[in-house]
């Protein structure tokens, strides 16, 4: 038997969580999880029909109106919606109302989006805005007139005169040929005396994303998602702050108007039709959505609502669901209610893409390229079907940013394939057990300190031996703009580190022959085609080795500034910061990672094993000096589009033998702009400065 101390346990926690969503706009518990709470009263008030009270969350719709602001009694109640999760709960649904009335076997439907924003009633007197209100308890909502005046999405007279080819605010994405209503053709009537209308204010993602942003620019506090935001916005005290908000409202109900009694051809009666009321609303000067279509049957309707399961990112704006609802407004009217849901309608709701739940840690992954990027253990939850353990936390500033601690409530986001991530934590849900996390000083992989640059949000480990690495760097070192070693590809790779055989790439060049043969898918042929391109690799000269190494911030072109100025590994390695700032293009942070390179204990010894086994490239005095003579010698070079004969790599390396110096962007220290086809804007800034210009031909002219 289910237990009376459950069922008043969960009244008591459901109330409680409705104070926080609807008054406090400060929720510490996700959509889904509030659901499956009711789902549970429910069931058990279904089991023990005597036990449901006046006080039930099933009762009523909101919660108790806040004491800030002054109380409005609403015309009639302003109810909520039961759920359907999924196509079959939708069916039952349709079989509890046809049973109740078989008129519903004859019954069209209205699909409309199921906004996440706050649900507010309009009051237009003679058709004038005088009032709005929050819905609150369902009863009585919270009088926010001021507020809603800042809304530009809402009409302060109707009906709002247009020309025809005037646009309308939309919020859909689809094209303009789809919209579900006609044009009105004239304004000529006028409005019932008295009107009420319900609607939804949200914020639209994007216009969410730049307040979120400048809030945070202005070191104020930001929302967790555009309902928060929405809400937090028109429940301000102050006008002037709600005026600052990017709001906007879509109108879907009447729920209430006057003139019954008066047969005046004049006014404007609401038809009986959802559909049609949809465009009656519109005609006034609401705005409403374009996405909502009409259907014959309920099947139809569902199809059309699982649609917008994936394709909801279309919409703009964040909607939980669809709700489908009897077109007969009428019918729906006299099917009446269960507790304070009406029974004509249903909200079919998508699975949650936001859930909360508990950061049991972070722990720390070493990526490919020496970047550490923290990640979130989580007890695991079900987000959209999925059973999720971990998440991305982005970075470390990110963790602190967002003040996220281990063992905080957090909440997680997940929306299609997309990897789920933390969005924040719940502060309000903190016990004051949870710990601040530190970010790491020394790599969880190969125990080396970690480094971080100026300006970069990027935190690295720099040991070029480190195992997390590894691959990356073994394959990064024999590619064709490093080494060159061609044959050795990431299997082969990856088969000698699984064996031992090659624990940093200096042991690439100890590699025996029975060794190779050794391995899965090598014979005789193979494995000396491999040894010989290992051997050849030597003759590769310096600025080939210093790509290969993998240096942060060293690319082509520093690498080839590095040789042409110190001539060796052996100079290199005892420069200093300041040496390598007096060259041209190098800045604090390129210098600064190059001296920390080669300071490191571990990557002094890789490049005494390099050393040992006969790699060390020198660039020759009589080669640097013959450079100083050459055709290109002290000219600078940009190369955009595709050359008839020259690769780009090919390009430059023909640039460099002639003593020229090749560089990414074009400045008006550029010498030469090199042009093929198809080019980039670096052509635009080329002329716009007056930079020479040379095609292929007019290059090897000017190297002779």
């Amino acid at each position: 038997m289910t237990s009376l101390v459950r069922y008043n346990q969960l009244k008591q926690e459901i109330n409680a969580h409705n104070h926080r969503y609807h008054v406090l706009d400060n929720p510490i518990i996700s959509d889904v999880e509030y659901d499956r709470l009711l789902v549970e009263l429910r069931q058990i008030e279904s089991e023990h029909p005597d036990w449901v009270t006046p006080d039930s969350p099933t009762q009523r719709a909101g919660a108790v109106v806040s004491d800030k602001f002054e109380k409005v009694k609403h015309p009639r109640p302003i109810l909520s919606l039961a759920n359907a999760f999924g196509a079959a709960d939708a069916r039952a649904w349709y079989e509890r109302i046809r049973k109740l009335d078989d008129r519903v076997e004859r019954a069209k439907f209205t699909v409309e989006p199921k906004i996440d924003g706050l649900s507010v009633v309009l009051h237009y007197r003679d058709g004038v805005f005088v009032q709005g209100a929050t819905r609150g308890d369902g009863e009585i909502g919270e009088d926010i007139t001021a507020n809603l005046r800042t809304v530009r999405a809402i009409p302060l007279k109707i009906p709002v005169e247009q020309t025809k080819d005037e646009s309308r605010e939309t919020h859909s994405n689809e094209p303009a040929q789809l919209s579900i209503f006609e044009q009105p053709s004239s304004f000529s009537s006028r409005p019932p005396s008295y009107l009420v209308v319900r609607g939804e204010v949200f914020l639209n993602n994007k216009d969410f994303e730049r307040l979120n942003t400048r809030l945070a620019e202005n070191g104020e506090k930001t929302y967790m998602n555009p309902r928060n935001a929405a809400a937090g916005s028109l429940r301000q005290l102050s006008p002037a702050i709600t005026a600052t908000r990017p709001l906007t409202m879509l109108v879907y109900q009447v729920v209430y108007w006057e003139n019954e009694a008066q047969k005046n051809p004049d006014v404007l009666y609401p038809p009986g039709s959802q559909w049609e009321l949809l465009q009656w609303l519109k005609d006034l000067g609401f705005p409403v959505t374009d996405v909502a279509r009409r259907f014959d049957a309920l099947d139809e309707a569902i199809s059309y609502t699982e649609t917008w399961d994936e394709g909801r990112d279309n919409l703009g704006y964040e909607a939980d669901g669809m709700v489908i609802k009897l077109d007969d407004l009428g019918m729906a009217l006299e099917l009446g209610f269960v507790g304070k849901d009406p029974r004509g309608a249903i909200a079919f709701k998508f699975p949650a893409r936001e859930v909360t739940t508990t950061l049991l840690n972070i722990e720390v992954e070493v990526g490919r390229t020496g970047v550490l990027t923290p990640k979130a253990v989580l007890e695991a939850v079900e987000i959209g079907g999925v059973i999720v353990r971990n998440a991305t936390l982005h970075n470390f500033d990110y963790i602190a940013e967002k003040d996220i601690r281990i063992g905080d409530r957090v909440l997680v986001k997940r929306a299609g394939e997309v990897i789920p991530y933390i969005i924040g934590p719940v502060t309000d849900a903190r016990s004051g057990a949870e710990t601040t996390y530190i970010p790491p000083q020394t790599c969880p992989a190969c125990g080396q300190a970690v480094e971080h640059f100026e300006g970069e949000v990027a935190w690295y480990c720099v040991n070029a031996a480190c195992p997390a690495q590894l691959v990356r760097n073994l394959e990064h070192f024999v590619s064709r703009g490093a080494m060159d070693i061609s044959g050795l590809g990431i299997k082969i790779v990856e088969q000698l580190i699984a064996i031992g055989l090659v624990r940093d790439v200096a042991d690439l060049y100890t590699v025996t022959r029975e060794q190779l043969l050794a391995l899965e898918g090598f014979a005789d042929k193979k494995a000396d085609n491999l040894l010989v391109a290992i051997a050849e690799s030597k003759a590769q000269p310096l600025n080939r080795l210093i790509i290969a190494l993998g240096i942060h911030g060293v690319g082509e072109v520093a690498a080839g500034d590095l040789a042409r100025h110190f001539g060796s590994l052996d100079a290199l390695m005892e420069t200093s910061a300041a040496d390598l700032e007096s060259i041209e293009g190098f800045g604090p942070n390129t210098a600064a990672a190059i001296v920390d390179w080669f300071a490191r204990p571990a990557n002094q010894n890789l490049l005494a094993k390099l050393k040992s086994v006969g790699l060390w490239p020198v660039e020759t005095q009589r080669a640097q000096t013959s450079m100083q003579n050459a055709p290109l010698s002290g000219l600078t070079f940009v190369v955009t589009g595709t050359l008839p004969t020259l690769s780009r790599e090919g390009v430059k390396e023909f640039i460099e033998a002639q003593g020229g110096k090749v560089t990414d962007s074009v400045s008006k220290k550029t010498s030469y702009l090199v042009l093929g086809e198809n080019p980039g804007s670096k052509h635009n800034k080329a002329l716009a400065l007056g930079v020479p210009i040379l095609d292929e031909d007019g290059l090897r002219k000017l190297a002779g």
